[in-house]
């Protein structure tokens, strides 16, 4: 299951290959400036068998959790200059700006926080004893006593490429969990996983852990790559990351025995009450927080607001609109000042409103650092590249009325107003309720796109007694 292409000139990606980095440049991917290269992939080197267990399955959570909060220390310190490097190159492939990349990168070592990683334990599957080891269950109603375990699975991670924290995080869930965990390098962040499972093999070669782990790159649909690869004799389950196209190409494989675990393609909205307008510091409060959750990762992000309803009159809301647009041309941790210029398609659908007074608003022009559209009712292409559709309504209820299942985070101003609207948004389809300004403060260990992670990720196993 071998294939080579011999290529000299372009960057090489490495891959990890359960626990030891693999150089080479044997395979040739992308075209001009986006080309870039590969060890040869060898499909027996980077599954395991089943006939053993995991090299993991057996090691206390708690010396997990050492090894990974040195893991974090490495990234952070950087003492060989790997991240870097890795950082560089990402600059080139991410379709970020470079300064949002850099800060991304800053970020990182976050993830692999001593709390955090235990908080999820915790939260999501009750502890680590159900990790390292069976759970006694004995106050049953049948009166007989049982164990269960939450045992390590085998997962592929096919994970998105738009923020290198999705590397950092799978890899944490990996391997707190125990698993074996193949993870296909997006082409749109080469260099984050590898990088990653490099610092792990740095502060712990050879271990369990770190041989628990293989990182790949190969086409996204490669039929003859994922039809060997995504079949329950090597793995229990997929972990998908991703826009419709990757997840309907998953679902192909999907069948007994083995899942699929998919983070959906979502968008996000606002609302905002009538409150923003009692003074001039609540209007400019309510759009500088609105600018946030719409400018989340260059609004790449799930969690980024797309369309943001607000009660009030015309008038009102164009007063908004414009402090809307003014604030979101402010440099924020996960956001540049400037942005990027708006695909020509996206040009061509607001150039065609702005004739039409009578239903449309626009403000800002197509550089990147912004353009609010105000309409009567949503409309009816994909708002991106920072660009806000504004809806005004009487009452924020019609704004829960466009929330649907593929609505992932709901962003309310003012907060007290959660309570009065949050079961009609879940009732419609949606997964998270936050304060306005808030979509990016991901609690991780708390239900993520509906669901908790770790439990979905794991394969429970009865002893029943």
């Amino acid at each position: 299951m071998t294939t080579s292409e011999k290529n000299t000139t372009s960057v090489s990606v490495p891959h990890f290959v359960k626990g030891e980095v693999q150089l080479g440049s044997d395979l040739t991917h992308g075209r001009g400036e986006h080309q870039f290269s590969t060890p040869a992939l060898d499909l027996n080197q980077i599954v395991w068998t089943r006939q053993e267990p995991g090299p993991a399955f057996d090691v206390p959570v708690d010396e997990i959790i050492d090894l990974l909060v040195e893991v974090g220390n490495r990234i952070s310190q950087d003492p060989d200059g790997a991240f870097e490097r890795a950082l560089g190159f990402a600059k080139q492939s991410s379709p970020l700006p470079s300064e949002v990349v850099e800060r991304s990168y800053h970020f990182l070592p976050n993830t692999f926080n001593r709390r955090s990683m235990e908080f999820q334990i915790a939260n999501e599957l009750g502890g680590i004893d159900v990790l390292d080891g069976w759970r006694q269950i004995a106050d049953t109603p049948s009166g007989r006593v049982h164990h269960v375990r939450a045992f390590p699975p085998r997962l592929i991670h096919v994970i998105a490429g738009n923020a290198p924290g999705v590397a950092a995080l799978s890899i944490v869930r990996g391997a707190l969990i125990k698993g074996l965990n193949l993870i296909k390098i997006p082409s749109n962040d080469l260099f984050t996983a590898p990088a990653i499972l490099q610092a792990l093999a740095a502060v712990a070669p050879g271990h369990p852990v770190t041989r628990s782990f293989s990182a790949a790159y190969w086409r996204g649909g490669d039929e003859r790559v994922e039809g060997t690869l995504f079949r329950p004799q090597f793995f229990d389950k997929l972990v998908a990351w991703g826009g419709g196209s990757t997840i309907a190409n998953a679902q192909k494989y999907i069948g007994p025995g083995f899942e699929l675990v998919a983070f959906d393609p979502k968008t996000s909205i606002s609302l905002i009450g009538r409150e923003a307008f009692d003074s001039d510091e609540s209007l400019a409060r309510a759009a500088d927080l609105a600018a946030a959750d719409a400018t989340l990762v260059e609004q790449q992000a799930c969690a980024s607001s797309r369309f943001q309803f607000v009660e009030g009159t015309t008038e009102q809301v164009d007063r908004y609109c414009a402090l809307l647009r003014e604030r979101m041309a402010v440099e924020r941790p996960t956001a540049s000042a400037a942005g990027r210029p708006l695909p020509s398609d996206l040009r061509e659908e607001i150039e065609g409103l702005r004739g039409m007074d009578d239903f449309y608003r626009v403000w800002g022009d197509y550089s990147g650092s912004g353009v609010v559209i105000r309409s009567d009712d949503p409309v009816d292409f994909h708002p991106d590249s920072r660009t806000v559709n504004v809806v005004p309504v009487s009452d924020l209820r019609e704004g829960v009325d466009h929330a649907n299942v593929a609505t992932q985070t709901v962003g309310v101003f003012p907060p007290a107003r959660k309570v009065e609207l949050r079961d009609s948004l879940a009732a419609m389809g949606v997964q998270r309720i936050v304060n306005l300004g808030a979509a990016g403060g991901v609690e991780h260990g708390l239900p993520h796109d509906g669901f908790m992670p770790l439990t979905r990720f794991v394969r429970w196993v009865n002893d029943e007694g």
